[in-house]
C-alpha cells in the first residue's frame, strides 16, 4: 500500500532542478488524487522522543489527567476521557489532550463571532512540566515546516507561493492533540463498532501526523473504500484539510479517513499537527490553471464548507463536543444537536 500513499522527501524540494521539479510534480499528484503522502526528509528528528512524552502523560495517575478536564474549558482544550468527543454522533474512543495557541485571556464582548471563544490559554499537567516546553518546541517547528510546505504545495499548482501567507499570518490557528487509543479490555466488549475516531474531513490547511507502530489510519482512497496508511519510521503522515479544498475549487482533496481502535491489549499513540488559518481570516480561489478547471466544491447535506476559517472551526467543534457547548455556549447548543447526528 505504499503506492498509494506516495512518499516525498522534502529534500529534494532544495535540490537540483530536475529533482524539485519531480518533487513538485508528485506533490501535486499526491493532494489531487488521493489527499495523503507521507513526508521525510524533513529535519524533525525527535518524533519517537514525542511519542514517549505521549505514552508517559497517559501513564499519569487518573486525578492528574482529570485536573485538566476539557469540559472545564470553554476553550474546548484540555484532557477527555474516552467517548467524549463523537464523530458523526457516536463517541471515539480514545483519550487525548488538546492543545491550541497560547495566548492571553479574553474576555468575550458583545457581538463577538462565536470563534473568539477560542482564544486562551492551555491547561498543563503539573505532575509533569517538561511536557510544556517540548509540546511548544515541536510546535514551533512542524509550525515552520507546515508553511514551508504549503508554499510548496502552492507552487505545484503553478499559483503565486505566498498567495496564502495573509491568511496565516502573524497567528496560525494551530491544534495539537496527543493521542492514546486503548484497545478492549477484552474480544468481543462493545466499543462504538471499533471506532477509534470516526469517518471525517479535516478542517482547515494541512495535517501532520505522528504515529507509533501501531497503525490504524485508514483513508478512503476509491468509492469510499479505505486503505490501511503503513507505518513508516519518521515520516510525517500529511494530509488536506476542507480549507484548501475551498479555496482549490476540489481539485485539492480533504480525503474522508478514520481511525480503527486497536486490538485487546494494544495501545496506540499518535500526536496529529493541525496547521489552520487565522480564525478571522476567509479563504479565496487560488490563482491557478488547475483551480481555474475544477469542478467546484460540492457541500453535503450534513457537513456545509465555509470558507472563513472560525466558522469552518465551530461547525466542528459544534458537533464533536456537545457536551462543553451546552455547559459553557448555550446560545450555540441548538446547533450542536442539529449538527451532532
Amino acid at each position: 500500500m505504499t503506492d498509494t500513499f506516495p512518499v516525498l522527501d522534502l529534500r529534494d524540494a532544495a535540490g537540483p532542478e530536475e529533482a524539485r521539479a519531480e518533487f513538485l510534480h508528485r506533490l501535486r499528484k499526491a493532494v489531487h488524487e488521493v489527499g495523503f503522502f507521507q513526508l521525510v526528509g524533513h529535519g524533525v528528528e525527535d518524533a519517537d522522543d514525542m511519542l514517549e512524552l505521549t505514552r508517559r502523560f497517559f501513564a499519569l495517575p487518573e486525578a492528574d489527567r482529570l485536573a485538566l478536564n476539557i469540559l472545564d474549558s470553554p476553550l474546548f482544550r484540555g484532557y477527555s476521557e474516552l467517548g467524549r468527543e463523537h464523530t458523526r454522533g457516536v463517541p471515539d474512543q480514545r483519550q487525548q489532550l488538546d492543545i491550541g495557541p497560547e495566548q492571553p485571556e479574553r474576555q468575550p464582548e458583545p457581538g463577538d463571532p462565536a470563534y473568539r471563544c477560542l482564544i486562551g490559554r492551555n491547561q498543563w499537567p503539573a505532575s509533569m512540566p517538561e511536557l510544556r516546553p517540548a509540546v511548544e518546541s515541536w510546535i514551533t517547528r512542524l509550525t515552520d515546516l507546515s508553511h514551508r510546505l504549503l508554499r510548496l504545495l502552492l507552487e505545484s499548482l503553478d499559483a503565486p507561493a505566498g498567495f496564502l501567507d495573509d491568511v496565516v499570518d502573524p497567528d496560525p490557528q494551530i491544534h495539537l492533540k496527543l493521542l492514546h487509543y486503548p484497545g478492549p479490555a477484552q474480544a468481543g466488549e462493545d466499543a462504538g463498532e471499533g471506532q477509534g475516531t470516526g469517518i471525517h474531513n479535516d478542517l482547515g490547511l494541512l495535517t501532520l501526523l505522528v504515529q507509533d507502530g501501531n497503525g490504524g489510519l485508514q483513508v478512503a482512497v476509491e468509492d469510499d473504500q479505505f486503505a490501511d496508511v503503513p507505518v513508516i519510521p519518521g515520516a510525517f503522515v500529511v494530509n488536506l484539510g476542507e480549507l484548501l479544498e475551498v479555496a482549490t475549487r476540489g481539485y485539492v482533496r480533504a480525503t474522508l479517513h478514520r481511525v480503527v481502535r486497536p486490538a485487546p491489549g494494544v495501545n496506540r499513540y499518535s500526536i496529529p499537527f493541525f496547521y489552520n488559518p487565522r480564525l478571522d481570516a476567509t479563504m479565496q480561489p487560488l490563482p491557478s490553471p488547475y483551480v481555474e478547471s475544477a469542478g467546484g466544491v460540492v457541500d453535503v447535506a450534513d457537513n456545509p464548507l465555509f470558507a472563513l476559517y472560525g466558522d469552518n472551526v465551530m461547525k466542528g467543534l459544534i458537533r464533536s463536543f456537545p457536551d462543553i457547548v451546552a455547559r459553557h455556549h448555550p446560545t450555540l447548543a441548538a446547533v450542536a444537536g442539529s449538527r451532532s447526528s
